[in-house]
């Protein structure tokens, strides 16, 4: 660990933050945890700095800082501070070097944070992390590294330049939230891959027969009411991603007369190329600016040749990691 007095700035964080403090709660609930965060990282790595498990005190976890050694190194040192409270760091070296017990072959070093999180105090601070996030209010995580001092949050993030200790700071980014107007056969398996994948999912469909909580037990909320329905999302939500998967251009229409209106991080549009032509040319005789008509991914989805709804599911959500991440959706053995 360095000497000097540093601090640690993500720039991102967990996909799955949200999730991640949620299921942290219900095992504090319950019994201590040892919560393992990654602090620093050299070289290739599995994980980035701001990744974290925890394991708690019946020998359960939940994340992952990487798996395969390294991560089984941790959950033994894990089980140590179970007993003795103290916090500690773990170096996991995966250059592969004969002599390292880790034996990785990423090719470089992890610096990984274990610190014992119990009782009313550690429940309170989560329950905080769960509220900023879910309320879009702007917060962010301190994490000194002395072992004398806990962890806390911060709601005024202008005075983290002024920290004079050695800490990770993490800001608290609200997980992006996906949109998906239409509730038929591709919403279902989207909005599962979808919630894999770390995005808060609404469904919309004006249909109360298609769009129920029990076709879609993964959505945060599920909107049986017409297309207007959706404006309030629109104006209060700044991470916001729509898939279109509704059953005709006409909805299509309805749905696009009213974002043009509105910035959102994505529109994806299902559809053949004469579907989505016919879009097109109808907006654009109505006037609507080009631009936006160039925003909308459509058809929408990556090509991999997806036949099936499960497929296609996979091929939207992929195209969704691609534009939240900045990919380029080439398979990565042609990039070698």
């Amino acid at each position: 660990m360095a000497t000097t007095k540093q601090l640690f700035t993500l720039n991102s964080f967990l996909p799955q933050m949200l999730d991640f403090y949620q299921q942290l709660a219900k095992a504090l609930k319950n019994s201590a945890v040892v919560l393992a965060t990654v602090t620093s990282i050299k070289g290739s790595t599995p994980r980035e700095v701001g990744a974290k498990m925890f394991i708690s005190a019946d020998g359960k976890t939940f994340g992952t800082i990487g798996g395969g050694a390294g991560e089984a190194k941790v959950y033994q040192q894990a089980l140590q501070v179970l007993q003795t409270g103290k916090k500690q760091f773990v170096e996991i070296d995966l250059s592969g070097a004969p002599q390292r017990e880790t034996q990785g072959v990423c090719g470089g070093t992890m610096q990984v944070l274990l610190e014992l999180w119990s009782g009313s105090e550690s429940l309170n601070l989560v329950n905080q992390i769960i509220n900023t996030l879910t309320s879009g209010r702007l917060g962010t995580i301190i994490t000194p590294f002395n072992t004398d001092e806990k962890p806390y949050l911060l709601v005024e993030t202008e005075v983290i330049a002024s920290l004079q200790t050695i800490a990770l700071i993490e800001p608290l980014v609200a997980p992006p939230t996906l949109l998906i107007i239409g509730a038929g056969h591709i919403a279902v398996p989207l909005a599962q891959v979808a919630k894999i994948a770390g995005f808060q999912v609404i469904v919309q469909d004006e249909r109360s027969d298609f769009a129920t909580k029990e076709r879609f037990p993964e959505a945060s909320r599920v909107l049986a009411k017409p297309i207007t329905s959706i404006q309030e999302i629109l104006d209060k939500n700044p991470n916001l991603y729509i898939s279109l998967v509704t059953r005709g251009y006409l909805q299509d229409l309805a749905v696009l007369r009213l974002l043009c209106k509105y910035q959102v991080k994505y529109i994806g549009m299902v559809g053949s190329n004469k579907r989505v032509s016919t879009v097109y040319k109808i907006l654009q005789n109505e006037g609507y600016d080009p631009e936006f008509l160039h925003q909308i991914y459509a058809p929408i989805g990556l090509d991999i040749g997806a036949l099936t709804p499960e497929e296609i599911a996979v091929s939207i959500c992929a195209e969704l990691i691609k534009v939240r991440r900045g990919g380029t959706g080439t398979s990565l053995s042609e990039k070698n």
